[in-house]
């Protein structure tokens, strides 16, 4: 069996055809020894058969169209919410080892600092938490973030060595430190505490 038979049988297997490649010529190569197949088109030291790829023969009933599929399927797929944080991201103030005793430690009332670095994953799954409780305890509640990397004498100080760690202040004392990405539940039956 010739190649282009077997490359036709092949094909039409996979329910796809290839456009009419040009003839494959076989001759020796003075570089290589044996023999390699050789066209009008050269790369380096062999030249191949011009490919100009596959083309794909769907049938009417199929569509191309990967969101037509899934809402076919199951129209709901599209209609839930899959994520909110667009629309309940708050800007968190950062905190720094020069800013840390006025914002902080002469603070008046509670205040929440989450102690995080870009390169934490579970730091990133609680943002939103901390965002969360900034908006439903404004006034209450004051929430700062510091990031271990760019302030490592104030993390230092307060010996934080795993990250996410939410640390919750009263009138510049030191009250409580969960450790962790932790469920907003467990922040607010921590911080009720110190309200």
């Amino acid at each position: 069996m010739d190649s282009s038979m077997a490359l036709s049988s092949y094909s039409s297997r996979l329910k796809c055809s290839l456009p009419n490649p040009p003839p494959m010529m076989m001759v020796p190569s003075p570089q290589l020894p044996g023999v390699l197949p050789l066209s009008s088109r050269r790369c380096g030291i062999a030249s191949f058969a011009e490919f100009r790829g596959l083309r794909m023969q769907m049938g009417s009933k199929l569509s191309t169209s990967l969101v037509s599929i899934r809402t076919r399927r199951n129209p709901k797929v599209f209609s839930r919410i899959v994520s909110e944080a667009h629309e309940t991201f708050v800007d968190i103030p950062a905190v720094t080892d020069e800013t840390w005793q006025s914002l902080i430690i002469e603070a008046d009332g509670p205040v929440l600092v989450e102690f995080w670095a870009p390169w934490c994953g579970p730091c990133r799954i609680i943002h939103p938490v901390i965002a969360e409780l900034s908006t439903e305890y404004d006034g209450k509640l004051k929430c700062f973030k510091l990031n271990t990397d760019e302030s490592p004498s104030t993390t230092t100080k307060y010996g934080i060595r795993s990250i996410p760690t939410i640390m919750i202040f009263k009138n510049g004392e030191k009250k409580d430190a969960i450790i962790g990405s932790v469920p907003k539940t467990t922040l607010i039956s921590n911080m009720k505490k110190f309200l």
